[in-house]
């Protein structure tokens, strides 16, 4: 009993640290191709890193709970295509036995995720955005990427391609205070010239087109050779934030601005709903072992495709599911913080029911 023991909790370990390695490279991809665009505009290499190691907790909260399904799914699949389950239970070993040693070591693996989910990766995921923000105040140029507007007071600022300082097809929209249309203004290149010292910097248009619009939408148009609009990044980016996004707040913090807001009357849905998020996410191992293992076993196929596209599509639901009833946040009367449970509890209580089906057998 040991020995098989030891054989199946090995197999699995093996798959386990395998899979977390690529999910969690999978994930950081998008992060790490900003951090090495900051670093050609350059951007220290220990900042970069510093943010890539702030934004790990959160990223191993996430990536731990599907490579224990990737796990399940190629381990149980292997053994029961090889019919290496049946011969087990032959030799009078259950399949309860068999998964014992994955129970305890799904277990503490869940707690370490409700640690990560609960106060290490909130506070570290808001250490990260603030060596963003101190990132685009040493260089603010940074914050001119093709494709990606840029919102600035009442302005939307989009380029075309950037080349050092130089900007290219640069459209600017100015809105009012009501959201109309003031100005359309577009110009083919600009210069970005820095005031670090006054933390300003200005955007020199050459060749802009200014459409301005009038109350009743009618448009007027002027040629300007050269146009500067200033920004001054240093009011934006220094603007103190007094109150915490909820996302960035620990466990501690949540529990005491609840109960302040339920003292002033408040709606604390949203509080309950994030709390809820984080502890149903960082159950969901458990969810997933129970529901990925009977499931791998009765397809019994050892093609390491068929439980990759297995965990694939459980993991994939399950998380889409926890993303909807997250957006449901602004309809207190459905009350999201419940229903976020619910795939949890599907997971396991199918999971179960097909455990002791297969037990029983």
């Amino acid at each position: 009993m040991k020995t098989l023991n030891i054989y199946v909790t090995k197999s699995f370990i093996i798959i386990f640290l395998m899979s977390i390695g690529i999910l969690a490279f999978g994930m950081l991809g998008a992060r790490m191709i900003k951090v090495f665009e900051y670093m050609s505009q350059g951007v220290p290499v220990g900042t970069a890193f510093m943010f890539i190691v702030y934004v790990m907790p959160v990223v191993f909260s996430l990536a731990i709970p599907w490579a224990i399904l990737v796990a399940v799914m190629l381990v149980f699949g292997r053994l029961s295509a090889d019919s290496e389950i049946t011969a087990m239970r032959a030799c009078g070993v259950s399949i309860l036995q068999i998964i014992s040693p994955l129970l305890m070591i799904t277990f503490a693996l869940t707690c370490f995720c409700l640690y990560l989910q609960i106060n290490i990766g909130p506070h570290f995921l808001g250490e990260a955005k603030e060596i963003l923000k101190r990132v685009l105040i040493n260089q603010p140029t940074a914050i001119f990427e093709p494709g990606r507007p840029i919102k600035y007071e009442n302005s939307r600022i989009h380029i075309g391609n950037k080349i050092g300082n130089e900007l290219r097809d640069i459209q600017i929209y100015r809105m009012s205070s009501t959201g109309m249309l003031e100005q359309d203004i577009h110009a083919s290149a600009g210069l970005i010239k820095v005031d670090r010292g006054s933390q300003t910097m200005e955007v020199v248009l050459r060749d802009a087109v200014v459409i301005s619009f009038d109350k009743k939408g009618t448009p007027s148009r002027i040629y300007n050779n050269k146009l500067t609009l200033p920004i001054n990044y240093g009011k934006e980016f220094n603007r103190i934030r007094l109150v915490k996004r909820v996302r960035f707040l620990t466990l501690k913090e949540i529990i005491a601005r609840t109960i302040l807001a339920k003292r002033e009357g408040k709606d604390t849905t949203e509080l309950e709903v994030e709390l809820s998020k984080r502890i149903a996410l960082a159950l969901s191992p458990i969810a997933f072992l129970l529901l990925g293992m009977p499931l791998a076993i009765r397809t019994s196929r050892r093609e390491t495709s068929i439980g990759l596209f297995l965990s694939v599509i459980l993991a994939g639901a399950y998380f889409f599911s926890v993303m909807i009833c997250k957006s449901l946040t602004s309809h207190p009367e459905y009350h999201p913080q419940l229903i976020l449970w619910i795939p949890n509890i599907l997971y396991q209580i199918v999971g179960t029911i097909m455990i002791f089906r297969i037990a029983c057998r």
